[in-house]
């Protein structure tokens, strides 16, 4: 079957992406389509090119190009203090508190995520060096700005700014935090040791983690749900206990209450809401470090404990995406950190040593654990390994999915031990007495690791496709605000111009004493002066459109008709007839008729000037 032309558009767009992904490393798949298609198309007409086919074959050859179509896709509008009124409230409100919430020497760590040329990034220095103070920000505070866009981290690292952008910075804080060399601003050294560049891709490299300031504004609103509700539980596994994320007024979070509370919806600000542990299953001595008003540490406390548990464990969302991987399973199954954030089904451990995506599944939907027994794993080269594997649904109180644990543990040991003491039934029971012991402890830690799952947003985020559809538009029309404005003036101008040649045209006509009259080649009036009106008394909008020979006047159109056709055979002849006419009065009078060709640009005839006037009575 032969596809339509815009299904064959769409596989091809596809395609693209596909190439863009695979041999470039940028992973676009996750934008909304509507808005990506439109930002290619327009690279491609600023190329010259009309399909994305051939497109891609040009991508696929020029490096030049891939990067024009790369800046063409990020939309790297950014200033400093943008939004003034909501860099206030982080001045005001967000930043006071975050240092009352905080021990006078623990360290404070902000995310500027999609820092774009690093103005975000140097904005957030200035708001806690004047509320730290200089030394104090140096010694607590680390800055992680991070891009996709290299060429744009490349220049934040600069910290060197045109005059035109530094216009937005209050002039008292210019003068403190920035240097003028050679007309550029360059921000001060000390201060930029403190903000860290580096690239990190939000929809699938691991998130900076324990962060108490997350700045991430205008990146959802380009991303699809699926991909936004990813990017949203790295955000979300990256900010501290009360840490506080500030998006773009354009991204409203709607659906996710259960993991953001609103601190100030008009500006978009939002902490983070508390895990399941916070609601009363933590363990005493955390209740007890709660109630002490000391409770720096305990999520590293927390994550290590997890890291260095003996039993290899990995832990998925509802979603089936990796949340938590222990050292133990990446030495054994050849993980590591980088795989968090990926889906289980596309690792090999989701298959092998067993299948496990239909428990997972009986997990997911029944919230029933199940286990999985005399799991048999032959490697080359290496002894047989024997797993027993727990799957485990993590609830909440009203049986709400949080995610599912999968613990491997190892019972090769047992299953030897097992087999030599099949013949001896004492041996037998004390063996089962102790993986029963092992089985219980395990359980119990288990349990306690349930507390550290986060839960993962299930609803859509439909409401918000309009406002951010036209949010993505106003940022592209920006980026053309001067071209517009070039146009504009161009316009202008030619307008004055043809306003002045018009009023000198009228005034020349106006000026004419004789009677001037043009018309086309079908006869009909163009132009009709007042010498015209003062001669036949007939106004010139009740003359112009009409036919000559059907305007009632006192003029012998019969006798000047053969004059305008031979005008309009030769262009090159002038001719004059003298006729006996009937004037506005009714007065008998002998009108002397000329007759030249009406010439356009190019020579040729498209009428008959006529000139009229009375030589005698």
């Amino acid at each position: 079957m032969t596809p339509q032309p815009g299904e064959e558009s769409t596989e091809t767009f596809e395609a693209l992406l596909r190439y863009v992904r695979d041999a470039r490393g940028f992973d676009f798949t996750g934008y909304k389509r509507t808005s990506l298609m439109r930002r290619v198309r327009h690279r491609m007409d600023q190329a010259g090119f009309s399909t994305f086919e051939e497109y891609l074959d040009t991508l696929q050859a020029s490096a030049d190009e891939f990067a024009a179509l790369f800046n063409t896709i990020l939309i790297n509008v950014t200033s400093f203090f943008r939004d003034p009124p909501a860099w206030e409230y982080v001045r005001d409100e967000v930043v006071p508190a975050l240092l009352a919430e905080r021990g006078p020497s623990d360290p404070i760590r902000v995310w500027s995520a999609g820092c774009a040329s690093g103005q975000e990034a140097y904005t957030l220095a200035m708001i806690l060096a004047e509320a730290m103070g200089v030394d104090e920000f140096r010694q607590r505070v680390k800055i992680y700005a991070t891009d996709v866009d290299e060429e744009a981290l490349a220049e934040a690292r600069a910290a060197t700014y045109e005059a035109k952008a530094v216009e937005s910075v209050p002039e008292d804080l210019r003068d403190r935090y920035f240097e003028s060399v050679n007309g550029r601003y360059v921000f001060r050294k000390d201060l930029r040791r403190a903000v860290i560049f580096g690239r990190n891709d939000l929809v699938k490299d691991a998130p900076i983690s324990r962060v108490d300031l997350l700045v991430c504004r205008n990146t959802l609103m380009y991303l699809n749900a699926d991909t936004q509700r990813n990017v949203l539980s790295r955000l979300h596994f990256a900010l501290a206990p009360r840490g506080v994320l500030f998006l773009g007024h354009a991204e409203m979070l709607l659906s996710h209450a259960d993991r953001f509370s609103p601190l100030n919806l008009k500006y978009r600000f939002f902490r983070k809401v508390a895990s399941v542990e916070d609601h009363g299953t933590r363990h005493a001595a955390v209740l007890m470090a709660e109630r002490q008003g000391d409770v720096s540490g305990l999520a590293s406390i927390r994550d290590l404990a997890f890291r260095a548990g003996p039993v290899a464990q990995i832990v998925v969302t509802g979603d089936d995406t990796v949340a938590m991987i222990n050292q133990q399973a990446e030495t054994t199954f050849g993980l590591s950190a980088r795989d968090i954030g990926r889906l289980l089904r596309d690792l090999d451990v989701s298959y092998r040593p067993v299948e496990l995506r239909s428990y997972l599944e009986q997990a997911r939907v029944e919230r029933r654990s199940a286990r999985i027994q005399d799991v048999q794993w032959q490697r080359p080269g290496v002894d047989t390994v024997w797993f027993e594997i727990h799957v485990n649904p993590l609830v909440d109180t009203e049986n709400g999915l949080l995610g599912i644990s999968v613990v491997f543990f190892d019972v090769t040991s047992t299953r030897a031990l097992l087999d030599k003491v099949v013949h001896t039934n004492r041996q037998l029971e004390t063996a089962y007495e102790e993986l029963q012991s092992t089985n219980e402890e395990l359980e119990t830690t288990n349990e306690e690791l349930q507390s550290t799952v986060e839960e993962l947003e299930t609803t859509n985020e439909e409401l918000q496709s309009t406002n951010e559809e036209l949010e993505t538009m106003n940022e592209e029309l920006q980026s053309t605000n001067d071209e517009l404005h070039t146009i504009n003036d161009a316009l202008r101008e030619r307008s004055m111009e043809l306003d002045e040649a018009t009023d000198f045209v009228e005034s020349l006509v106006s000026s004419i004493r004789l009677g001037l009259a043009v018309v086309d080649r079908q006869m009909r009036v163009v132009v009709w002066n007042r010498g015209c009106e003062e001669l036949w008394g007939l106004r010139s909008d009740e003359a112009i459109g009409k036919t000559l020979t059907a305007l009632d006047i006192g003029l012998p159109t019969a006798e000047v008709k053969p004059l305008i056709g031979k005008v309009f055979v030769d262009a090159d002849v002038s001719e004059e007839v003298i006729v006996d006419a009937v004037n506005r009065r009714g007065r008998a009078a002998r009108v002397r008729v000329l007759g030249t060709a009406f010439r356009s640009a190019d020579g040729s005839g498209n009428g008959a000037v006529l000139l009229m006037e009375v030589v005698g009575h």
